[in-house]
């Protein structure tokens, strides 16, 4: 490998965009629209959502690597597939340089097993593999570095949106669980719904299970119920996001900080302060005027808040940039 990496190529393939950034070895960013724009670079990184069981580090991608995260596509289809198709035109660009996959499974490796586990058959979850993951894991790990105190619950709200509890930097909860389809509503994805609503609509053959799949990757969430400007969706939303804030500090016995990340997070205040209004049996409460002009990185809590509330530019290009080189170097 590599003893040094000037600049690392970041290739960030999400559900809703394709982010291409080269970061160089003083962290400094440059937004590049093709490959083309890439110039000299040590090394490439590629954000994976999914990395299973199997992948819990970083690694250097081979066609072995390839093939197995081309197998969890059938957990997150809006994503493992896209960065795969993402991984192949940047390898054709610069194929002289290492690509190392780093997956966003990764930081929630440290959840306890009450965080993990469904409850059900032994056979289902230790031969076939149901468990729960968690995702958004390099944003949220951004995030933590960004306010770092003890208990802290990080919401990443983009074109996918998850939850999560994290205790002195590490994480032991989250919403999204098997797949990113988990949780609280999303831009086309459903989040939580009740099992039996699903099976009954199979049972009956009301649905088929392609539809259904697209359905719930495509034709739900916000987009389902008229957009964010819907007063019926914003409700639900921010109902979701506010019980699922709150069952998180339950698992951190407390609360010190609350962050806002990601597209609607870092810039919807209507979301934020609608949230807030939420949580304030908790002693949460924004200043109206800090949280209307915020820009990322700001607190916008009111002095008499019980706890924080940031809003934090995501930068999961610095967590796969530094992921890229420590492997590079080792």
């Amino acid at each position: 490998m590599m003893r040094g990496v000037p600049a690392v190529l970041v290739v960030n393939a999400g559900s809703t965009s394709l982010k291409l950034d080269v970061v160089g070895d003083d962290d400094t960013t440059t937004r590049i629209a093709s490959l083309d724009e890439a110039g000299a670079v040590g090394a490439v990184g590629h954000r994976i959502v999914h990395g299973g069981a199997r992948f819990l580090e970083p690694v250097v991608l081979s066609p072995e690597v390839k093939d197995e995260i081309a197998e969890l596509s059938v957990l997150a289809p809006l994503h493992n597939r896209v960065a795969l198709d993402a991984v192949e035109q940047a390898e054709r660009a610069l194929p002289d340089v290492p690509h190392v996959a780093v997956f966003d499974t990764s930081f929630h490796r440290s959840m306890p097993q009450e965080a993990t586990t469904y409850a059900l058959p032994r056979r289902w979850r230790e031969e076939l593999g149901v468990r729960r993951y968690g995702f958004h894991g390099l944003s949220i790990a951004w995030s933590a570095e960004r306010v770092p105190v003890s208990r802290l619950v990080v919401c990443h709200l983009g074109g996918g949106c998850s939850i999560t509890a994290v205790a002195d930097g590490r994480s032991v909860a989250t919403t999204m669980g098997f797949s990113p389809l988990e949780g609280v509503p999303m831009a086309t994805r459903a989040g939580s719904v009740d099992p039996g609503a699903l099976l009954y609509l199979l049972r009956e053959g009301l649905v088929s299970v392609e539809e259904m799949d697209h359905a719930l990757e495509y034709e739900s969430g916000l987009a389902a119920l008229g957009g964010l400007e819907n007063p019926l969706a914003f409700s639900v939303y921010a109902n979701r996001i506010a019980g699922s804030i709150a069952s998180m500090a339950a698992s951190l016995d407390g609360l010190d900080a609350i962050v806002f990340t990601a597209g609607v997070g870092e810039n919807v205040p209507a979301v934020r302060a609608e949230v807030c209004r939420r949580l304030a049996f908790l002693g949460v409460e924004l200043d109206p005027d800090l949280n209307d002009a915020a820009e990322p990185d700001a607190d916008v809590a009111a002095a008499s808040s019980q706890a924080r509330v940031v809003v934090v530019h995501a930068r999961e290009e610095l967590m796969v940039a530094r992921a890229v080189r420590n492997l590079c170097r080792a």
